[in-house]
């Protein structure tokens, strides 16, 4: 499960650094290049994502829980919004979510 949890924070980092980079240059004007390096981190992270040992469906389902909690996190860290419960609250279900996919049944 150690594997499992590295590989989705990860993606994680991976598509919303992407993302990120992508927004960057559409939306706040930086330059094409900035852009350019989001669409290859963003590959990244769909390569990154095959090393999972789940099946598609099941690695695709839970890494959307954790993804949740990366895309919080990084609105908090990186753009400086802090959470309101709500989103914690979320953040947390999401997880439980990811638990019941992955712990139950490990393959």
């Amino acid at each position: 499960m150690l594997r499992a949890t590295i590989l989705f924070f990860l993606a994680g980092l991976s598509e919303i650094g992407g993302g990120y980079l992508i927004w960057q240059w559409l939306r706040n004007g930086k330059p094409l290049w900035i852009g350019a390096l989001g669409g290859i981190v963003m590959v990244l992270y769909g390569v990154i994502a095959t090393f999972q040992e789940f099946s598609f469906g099941k690695a695709y389902a839970a890494y959307g829980g954790v993804f949740i909690v990366l895309a919080v996190l990084w609105g908090w860290i990186i753009d400086k919004r802090s959470p309101d419960v709500n989103e914690w609250i979320g953040s947390f279900i999401c997880l439980i979510g990811v638990a019941v996919m992955l712990w139950t049944t490990h393959k």
